[in-house]
């Protein structure tokens, strides 16, 4: 087995683990703050709640996806399944929305018919104890994604951090009830979970639509491509580069201007090079390059192109 085929291995295994590991959390969470709100009667735990059940949903997408994403290319699909994780995401996303919005409809609602807080302590007690669980969590989805890079597991990650700031939200909002009997003000850390909610879902439908539409990668990546080809002695010049994410590899397709006396032979020899040279800085990307005669006069994508704003 190749050094590649082992640490994609490696990569698919610690994946599948953070979701099974992600899915395992949000239950165990979903069902002490289900408790927690049936004895408080709090929006703001309710709200919370809320989001671990779309956390719930969310990790069995991702588990769906990166087990999807994880087989290899077929006759079908020669580009592999890598997309599968930006679909995830995107779909993980639109549940995320809807759970804010309903959090913000519940929220509107006490405003009108306020209704009292009971065991506020428990409350408070309750979500530094998910906060604590959240917490090794998240931690060990940082290490996953810095590990794999994967797209899926960030997005689950995202919900998480998201829980972080909402838990410590609510427990200030519940310490503000118990202290100073102040009811609306747990209506008022409910939505702001639920704002928060909002806004994470569309950064995350943001990331996962540039995927699926095959935005090109950061200019850092494409000035590293152009520096690797173009300090090869023997290139006369690059163009047409284009790239995108594949969810689990790069793919780069390019033309590469050599001398045009060169025969066929010698120009796919040389032409091999630079492809293990951009593999070398870009380990598992795919590498697709057409070979030009330097200074030939042709109609080229690159003046074709709608320039950024």
């Amino acid at each position: 087995m190749s050094q590649t085929q082992s640490n994609k291995q490696k990569n698919n295994r610690l994946k599948k683990i953070a979701v099974t590991a992600s899915v395992s959390v949000s239950a165990s969470l979903a069902l002490i703050k289900l408790l927690a709100s049936l004895y408080t009667g709090s929006l703001a735990v309710l709200s919370s709640l809320v989001d671990s059940l779309s956390d719930i949903f969310s990790s069995l997408i991702t588990f769906i996806a990166v087990k999807f994403s994880s087989l290899p290319a077929s006759e079908q699909h020669r580009y592999g399944y890598g997309k599968a994780e930006a679909l995830s995401a995107l779909i993980q996303s639109a549940f995320i929305a809807g759970s804010g919005v309903f959090v913000v409809y519940e929220g509107i609602s006490r405003f009108i018919s306020p209704r009292p807080v009971d065991g506020a302590g428990v409350g408070m007690a309750v979500m530094i104890v998910c906060t604590l669980i959240t917490l090794g969590l998240i931690a060990f989805q940082k290490y996953v994604v810095k590990k794999t890079a994967s797209l899926a597991v960030s997005a689950d990650s995202a919900h998480y951090m998201v829980d972080i700031v909402t838990n410590l939200s609510i427990v200030v909002g519940l310490a503000v009830v118990k202290i100073f009997e102040i009811y609306w003000f747990d209506t008022l850390a409910a939505l702001f979970v639920s704002s928060y909610l909002l806004i994470n879902a569309y950064k995350i439908a943001c990331e996962a639509i540039a995927l699926l539409m095959d935005k090109e990668l950061p200019d850092d990546v494409r000035k590293e491509i152009e520096r690797v080809v173009t300090e090869c002695d023997f290139c006369r010049g690059i163009h047409d580069l284009r790239t995108r994410d594949l969810g689990e590899m790069y793919m780069f397709e390019l033309h590469l201007e050599l001398d045009g006396d060169l025969s066929l032979a010698k120009a796919h020899d040389l032409t091999d090079e630079v492809e293990e040279k951009l593999k070398k800085h870009f380990p598992n990307a795919q590498v697709i390059i057409h070979q030009d005669p330097a200074g030939l006069k042709e109609n080229r994508l690159d003046n074709h192109l709608v320039k950024k704003a």
